[in-house]
């Protein structure tokens, strides 16, 4: 099992096959990872927040819970979370989001241009980016007026998700580049794969 580490603000793209089983650590705390699955047979095939949310009944994803495809099929399973808070809300940053919440810093592409590039290999297109499983990223919801808020991650250095593939699964993962979705500074992301 190797330890791989994704540099501050950057992202990849790799294969994840049915069964296995992909840790994403925080290895310093307070930093959020936009995580993405495609079915390796057809990237047509993505994760959905919104099919997710019906089927499992909840916006609070944790252990035992499983992230669900626009087509209506199991994607990936949580089977261990040693935070329990993460988003399914908001989309992966971009260069608008950077133009939109942080006018006066330089504008960066954000995940959703690091995953763009990562993705374009296997024949993803920019348009077919959906909302991101943002691990560790804290996004309460208030129960009066639905109105959200980005506060920094709970997540401790050592912290982690496991989750495992219920297909074949092409996988985007970045260590987030949005300064208040990780309490204001960047630090990598660690994952491996488990057989």
């Amino acid at each position: 099992m190797t330890l791989h580490e994704i540099a501050p603000r950057t992202g990849i793209a790799f294969g994840l096959d049915a069964g296995q089983i992909l840790r994403v650590i925080d290895p310093r705390g307070v930093q959020v990872s936009d995580l993405l699955a495609f079915a390796a047979e057809d990237v047509r095939e993505v994760i959905s927040a919104g099919r997710t949310f019906d089927y499992e009944e909840t916006i609070r994803l944790t252990t035992g819970n499983v992230i669900w495809s626009n087509r209506s099929n199991p994607m990936l399973e949580i089977i261990e979370d040693t935070v329990g808070c993460h988003d399914f809300l908001l989309t992966p940053c971009s260069e608008a989001t950077f133009r939109h919440f942080y006018p006066t810093e330089a504008v960066h592409r954000g995940c959703f241009g690091n995953l763009a590039e990562a993705l374009a290999p296997y024949g993803v297109e920019p348009d077919a980016i959906p909302v991101a499983f943002n691990i560790f990223m804290n996004v309460p919801v208030d129960g009066k007026t639905g109105r959200i808020e980005v506060l920094p991650p709970v997540s401790k250095a050592g912290d982690f998700v496991r989750l495992q593939a219920k297909r074949d699964l092409i996988i985007g993962l970045t260590a987030c580049s949005a300064g208040a979705s990780n309490g204001g500074s960047f630090k990598p992301i660690h994952f491996c794969i488990e057989s």
